[in-house]
């Protein structure tokens, strides 16, 4: 991570556990103003200005990587002392308690109320750009038109949003022949179903409305 000596830009950390599209995050992180480093260095996590967790593939793989370098606690401190993390795609799934993939149910970290089942519909994976429908007071939809559009690649999700209603999160959703959850907001803790980094403007104007809550030091 370069020092950005006074510059202001946030230091945001890609966690690099062996999952995730790690260079197009990191691109279009910097494009949006940070200063980005893709690691899986621990203390550079916990020391970081923002800290984005990507993901792609299965949940329990995902989990197995988390779990193999430890990241966990490193992760939930940051939350837990309001420091800001991004989670996307499976980096978000695993933030929940648990994910259920055919028949096998594996616990996440347990951030976000809720669990990560199949979608309930006939064409899978969702795949492609859809509309997202956010709640008034998104702070990462914000300036984005209704009918803004995102890049989904996924089959499960968080189909049922109740819980995280009832935790005081801001909740965006998607339609792909059932409602599933898009987007998180709760406190430090951010996340997006869609990949961010593959919605062209939409996405890029996300990501930097996620960076402007991102404290810096500098």
């Amino acid at each position: 991570m370069t020092d950005h000596g006074g510059s202001g830009r946030r230091r945001v950390v890609v966690l690099d556990y062996g999952s995730g599209n790690l260079r197009s995050a990191e691109r279009a992180l910097a494009a949006a103003g940070a200063d980005v480093l893709v690691t899986d260095d621990l203390a550079a996590a916990a020391d970081a200005d923002g800290l984005v967790v990507p993901g792609v593939g299965a949940f329990a793989a995902c989990m197995a990587g988390i779990e193999a370098l430890g990241a966990g606690p490193v992760i939930a401190g940051r939350v837990a002392a309001g420091r800001p993390v991004l989670g996307i795609c499976v980096g978000m799934q695993i933030l929940f308690e648990s994910g259920d993939e055919h028949g096998v149910v594996t616990k996440g970290l347990g951030l976000l109320p809720g669990n990560v089942t199949r979608i309930p519909a006939a064409r899978l994976p969702h795949m492609g750009w859809n509309t997202v429908q956010a709640p008034v007071g998104s702070v990462l939809f914000a300036g984005l038109p209704a009918d803004s559009r995102f890049y989904f690649v996924h089959s499960y999700a968080v189909c049922d949003a109740a819980a995280l209603a009832v935790a005081g999160a801001r909740v965006t959703t998607a339609h792909h022949e059932a409602d599933f959850v898009a987007a998180v907001e709760r406190g430090a803790l951010s996340a997006a179903q869609f990949h961010p980094e593959k919605s062209a403007d939409t996405g890029a104007t996300l990501l930097r409305n996620w960076l402007d809550t991102v404290p810096t030091d500098g």
